[in-house]
């Protein structure tokens, strides 16, 4: 095992470890023994998470996703389900349309009830519950994570829609707004766990603003919290009929505040086709209702053509509004597309390119995916001609026939955090481009985001590595997990998957049965290869 300077299990923790001031009650953590710190061979060793999102709550109106991240009034104040889904979920339309155990039944009910039963959620396929409460992300650092990218997120189609359909909205749809609200409540947790841990400077929650901050919080066996932004309209660069209502003054302050609020990554575009770049699509029900929400946004629909051959498809758009849907936006008539697979004819467009080139005189990293293939072409290329490595693929949403180019100018990928044996076929694809340019892996998980976290692995109990055994030891060797209990609920990745994001370690001693210690090395250099990327970034 990899454990660089680490303590073993049996050793007393150093005196900060422990809170001064619990909650309690508070959710358990279940981990003992003392984090890892210190380099191996000059190197951090750590898990990097390079896309998640711990304060959705705070975005998307405010009522999308139930229940906060932390809490000065203790948990059951923090873990409650939204006003709007009591008192049986009836009225939860997002949820119940896209939660695969509610059947796509609009009116579906769910238990309502979080703290301290939770029996309906959090859970692996539901989106709109918290799964990022903060003592569960102390788990995934316990279990060896060092670096976090904290996405600050919000989609104002998807706020939008919310508040017609499960109104009132608790804040307003303004994406900087959102933005804004995330970074303060991230500072607001960082000193939260100060407090509880002896006073400023002494938690384990860091939120860092250049690499070498990073580093040294690294070294010190913390989590390392980077502070990024994905959202649809950024400065407010929408288009409306097509034509963009932002200007070039516009993106400079907007670059600048966000440079002020501490942010160091960002996506020029997510969702939506805006005023700097086409977006590559989603799919399914979910692509449906990202398409309401660029319509009710926007103007327009999204206006995919067929791909020519040769050309790097953007995902094929297909569906009709659900009939719930169409009745609260009767106006909202889905267009007729031609057969797929389909591209988006919109690139990086001129104030993209400004966009791009400013974050790049501001050193800051650039998100690929969610551009078109078309503006993902256009972005590399300015990349490369500036031979700046700030090129970031945070959650496999940059089609893979860019990742060379992406790994050549310097940058750094993780793959979206798959059920175990989907991630460990993508790891074993990706080997041989990732030896030929010598750089570690990681996961996006994307928690919060919508996009669902590892189910159950299928027959783990009958395969030849078995489900994983509790308790287990950590990735660094240094650390007893048992399965994790919060309230009187107890999770177990082999029946629940990845419920919330304190079960990823879990989920990474699952990945080590299946891909064996060769992906546990891999995922261990991760925190290195991503600060080295930054590094060459800040140095640029």
């Amino acid at each position: 095992m990899l454990t660089g300077t680490s303590t073993a299990a049996t050793a007393a923790p150093p005196t900060w470890f422990e809170p001064t001031k619990p909650q309690t009650p508070d959710s358990e953590v279940n981990v003992t023994g003392a984090p890892f710190t210190g380099t191996r061979g000059g190197e951090v060793r750590g898990l990097v998470d390079g896309h998640t999102h711990m304060f959705s709550d705070e975005g998307f109106g405010g009522n999308v996703v139930c229940g906060k991240t932390f809490s000065v009034h203790g948990i059951a104040d923090a873990l409650q389900d939204c006003n709007t889904h009591k008192p049986n979920g009836n009225a939860a339309l997002i949820e119940n349309l896209t939660n695969p155990r509610l059947g796509g039944n609009p009116f579906a009910s769910h238990d309502t009830v979080g703290w301290p039963t939770f029996r309906f959620w959090p859970a692996y396929d539901s989106f709109t519950h918290q799964q990022m409460y903060y003592k569960w992300v102390e788990r995934a650092w316990r279990g060896g994570q060092r670096i976090m990218v904290n996405d600050l997120v919000s989609n104002s189609g998807l706020c939008t829609i919310n508040g017609v359909v499960n109104p009132p909205n608790r804040t307003s749809c303004d994406d900087m707004d959102a933005v804004r609200r995330e970074a303060q409540k991230t500072r607001e947790l960082e000193a939260f766990v100060d407090q509880q841990y002896g006073g400023k400077g002494k938690g384990w929650f860091r939120v860092v603003t250049n690499p070498q901050e990073a580093r040294d919080v690294v070294k010190q066996g913390k989590l390392a919290v980077v502070l990024g932004v994905e959202v649809s309209e950024p400065f407010g660069c929408k288009q409306t009929l097509t034509f963009p209502r932002c200007s070039r003054s516009q993106i400079d302050r907007g670059l600048d505040e966000l440079k002020a609020l501490g942010v160091s990554s960002m996506f020029l575009c997510h969702k939506f086709d805006n005023a700097l770049c086409g977006v590559r699509y989603d799919e399914g029900t979910t692509g449906t209702i990202v398409n309401l929400g660029q319509f009710l946004t926007t103007g327009t629909w999204w206006n995919p053509r067929r791909c020519q051959p040769g050309e790097v498809p953007d995902h094929t758009v297909s569906g009709a509004l659900p009939k719930e849907l169409a009745i609260a936006f009767p106006l909202a008539i889905l267009p007729a597309y031609p057969d797929g697979p389909h591209c988006n004819p919109r690139g990086l467009s001129s104030l993209g390119e400004y966009a791009l080139r400013g974050m790049i005189e501001r050193n800051m990293m650039v998100e690929i995916d969610h551009m078109s293939a078309k503006a993902a072409d256009r972005a590399l290329d300015i990349l490369e001609a500036e031979q700046y490595a700030g090129a970031l693929s945070s959650h496999s949403w940059m089609d893979d026939s860019y990742m060379d180019r992406l790994y050549a100018v310097g940058g750094f990928a993780t793959q979206y955090g798959h059920g175990t044996t989907q991630f460990v076929d993508d790891w074993q694809s990706s080997n041989a481009l990732r030896n030929k340019h010598g750089v570690g892996y990681g996961y996006g998980m994307d928690m919060n985001g919508f996009g669902g976290t590892p189910a159950p692995r299928t027959g783990a109990a009958t395969s030849p590595q078995g489900p994983v055994v509790y308790p287990f030891t950590s990735v660094d060797g240094g650390s007893t997990l048992d399965r994790q209990k919060t309230g009187e609920r107890t999770w177990d990745v082999n029946v629940d998957g990845v419920a919330h994001y304190g079960q990823v370690p879990d989920w990474v001693e699952d990945l080590r049965l299946v891909g064996g210690q060769a992906l546990v090395d891999d995922l261990m250099a991760g925190a290195e290869s991503y600060l080295q990327t930054w590094e060459a970034t800040a140095a640029h």
